[in-house]
């Protein structure tokens, strides 16, 4: 049985009205309505950095049997603009449960939604493409509420990543016995991409998304990372004359998700934007270097187009629509992959990276 609580709505800026009811923050929010196809991990996803300005949609029915632990938080705080389920489940079972998913959410404001044919609106995001959509709670539909909703700006064009980049720079984790310093550029970085960087050899030093070149080559460091995070690559300028400056300077770089698009248009690509993105952890990715197939989790709005041929060599691609999702620079130690290797939430296939990216350090400093 579904928990009880206020009515509330999910409009879209098609038309479409889902009612249910409110498990969540009584207010109403704006955001792209997408989904995502992980059976777990509502808490990381939540808190992914990427998910800002989103209203999230789980395809699995049942979310929130085993509660909320802030410890898996990979950020601050909840970073989605709202979320919608089948089945919300009010009483976790879980040793390690500090709260329920439903208190979550109104500890950060945002409003859950539940009892809706989530069936129905996956299907519609996925032959309609994502679309700008509010949760209205507490009221039933009217026409205002599509109004509001129409008024929302789309994602396209939208500069996020200085939205939830961090304000000042810090060290991340233990930085005794490390044999390298990288520099993070942070986009949106995920708490586990930083966990996963310090644990395979390197000190960690964390850096706002506009800090400019000059500040981080007097810093003297051996190697860059520009980390994932939210909305259009395009817009963020800043960035990718950064990348560019970065890679001139010859020093080996990592980046991973809009880390990796940014890296595409410093390399003279251009990006686009999917018709309803990837997101969730079984996405196939073909590595060329292996021929092997890896199941990778995935949470990106936007790719980098052109041909698998050019400067940079295409290492991976999706197998479900051959979109690229990895390349390495041909003749400068840079490396970049569209998807999380980190995971958090999904499978470990792809974290060989971070090991890769470290020996990719160590040849060129043996050079």
């Amino acid at each position: 049985m579904l928990a009880s609580g206020p009515i509330a709505v999910l409009v879209l800026e098609n038309g479409t009205v889902f009612s249910g009811t409110s498990f969540g923050y009584e207010g109403d929010s704006f955001g792209e309505v997408c989904f995502n196809t992980s059976m777990s991990g509502y808490q990381e996803i939540l808190t992914d950095p990427s998910y800002r300005r989103q209203i999230v949609t789980m395809t699995y029915p049942m979310i929130g049997n085993y509660g909320v632990n802030e410890e898996e938080n990979e950020s601050s705080g909840i970073q989605a603009a709202g979320f919608v389920v089948k089945e919300y489940v009010p009483n976790p079972s879980n040793f390690v449960s500090q709260k329920s998913l439903g208190d979550f959410l109104k500890d950060y404001e945002v409003p859950g939604l539940q009892g809706i044919d989530t069936r129905k609106l996956v299907l519609m995001l996925r032959n309609e493409g994502s679309q700008r959509g509010g949760i209205f709670v507490g009221r039933p539909y009217d026409a205002d509420m599509l109004a509001q909703v129409k008024a929302q700006p789309s994602m396209k064009g939208l500069d996020l990543a200085s939205e939830v980049t961090t304000k000042a720079p810090y060290q991340f984790g233990d930085a005794a016995d490390k044999k390298y310093r990288v520099a993070v550029l942070d986009f949106g970085v995920k708490t586990n991409i930083l966990r996963l960087l310090n644990s395979n050899g390197f000190d960690v030093q964390v850096f706002p998304a506009r800090t400019p070149f000059a500040e981080l080559k007097a810093g003297g460091f051996d190697c860059y990372f520009l980390s994932n995070g939210p909305g259009d690559p395009e817009p963020l300028d800043y960035a990718v004359d950064t990348a560019k400056s970065l890679m001139d300077e010859g020093k080996p770089m990592f980046g991973i998700c809009l880390g990796h698009q940014i890296i595409g248009l410093a390399s003279g690509r251009e990006s686009f934007k999917l018709k309803f993105g990837h997101r969730g952890g079984n996405q196939p990715v073909k590595n060329f270097k292996t021929g092997r197939v890896e199941i990778t989790s995935q949470n990106h709005g936007f790719a980098v187009a052109g041909e698998r041929s050019g400067k940079v060599d295409v290492t991976h691609i999706n197998l479900n629509d051959e979109t690229i999702e990895g390349f390495r620079d041909s003749d400068r130690p840079i490396m970049c992959v569209q998807y999380h290797p980190e995971a958090a939430p999904g499978p470990h296939d792809a974290a060989y990276l971070f090991k890769d990216f470290y020996e990719m350090v160590e040849g060129h400093y043996a050079k």
